[in-house]
């Protein structure tokens, strides 16, 4: 006679074993770490640095590279392309990288001599820079739901109101030339101090305007900000070359009239002129 049993569970509810559960990854597939402590020669590197989403590996490498080197050392596109095989292109789009999120500054400073050199400040944590008084905490801003983030843009070393006024002006004249371009206020505050960084390296606006107008899709534009963002990042131009300063010009002694022989000369006080010196009398009598 067959009898059920009701403690059986069903087949559909049976409990699969640890061995067999399906999300359970096999112990010998995917990473393994080997670590031995350092103790010494290392650098604390940030995961928002070596996990970066947006950076490029190259980026990463090279901000992980700059983070270990000393204070003092050469970071130029030229001492970076001799120490590594990538050439100064590639070299120069990672710092350019680099700078638009934060891990690096370029500040120049004029030293004694009146020459302005770059100074480059490598940041092991954007917005936590070790020099500026505590903040206090940011406020949370709302935005509608759905919206994206605009990319991050560069910053010029030396943020003055007029420049930023003249990067504002330029983005809202930009519906002119295509009307697509039409930039709320909010995107015009956005993406100003990357037109300021361009401006501050001697480019023209004729020049910034051509670069973020020409080329562009030629559909609809759905996000005209972001692209208008990604231009200015990753076309950034070089800082000009620094010139030497123009040697001063030397002073000229205003002129007089000479007391023996009312013959005009330069001097800086009244008296004789070169030929009427007694001194110059003398070597004529001795010769």
């Amino acid at each position: 006679m067959d009898t059920q049993n009701p403690s059986a569970p069903s087949p559909a509810h049976t409990p699969v074993t640890g061995k067999k559960h399906p999300n359970r990854r096999h112990p010998h597939t995917g990473l393994i770490h080997d670590n031995t402590r350092h103790t010494t020669r290392f650098t604390v590197i940030g995961n928002h640095l070596a996990q970066h989403p947006e950076l490029s590996l190259l980026a990463i490498g090279l901000g992980t590279h700059i983070q270990s080197l000393p204070a003092g050392a050469r970071v130029d596109i030229k001492t970076l392309a001799a120490r590594f095989p990538e050439g100064t292109t590639r070299i120069a789009a990672a710092l350019r990288e680099l700078e638009a999120h934060g891990y690096l500054r370029r500040e120049r400073e004029r030293v004694p001599g009146g020459r302005i050199i770059t100074r480059t400040i490598s940041c092991n944590q954007p917005g936590h820079s070790g020099r500026d008084a505590p903040r206090p905490a940011p406020r949370k801003r709302t935005r509608t739901p759905g919206s994206k983030l605009l990319p991050a843009v560069p910053h010029p070393a030396y943020p003055a109101p007029a420049l930023l006024q003249q990067a504002a002006e330029l983005l809202t004249d930009l519906r002119r030339h295509d009307p697509r371009l039409l930039l709320s206020a909010r995107d015009t505050a956005h993406l100003a101090p990357g037109v300021a960084a361009w401006l501050e390296r001697d480019v023209t606006p004729a020049a910034v305007r051509h670069a973020l107008t020409t080329d562009l899709p030629p559909e609809d534009l759905r996000r005209p900000a972001a692209l208008l963002a990604h231009r200015l990042t990753a076309q950034l131009p070089p800082p000009p070359p620094f010139r030497a300063p123009a040697p001063a010009p030397t002073a000229r002694h205003p002129l007089q009239t000479c007391d023996g022989c009312d013959r005009a000369f330069r001097a800086p006080a009244p008296g004789r002129c070169y030929d009427c010196r007694p001194e110059r009398a003398e070597l004529l009598e001795a010769a």
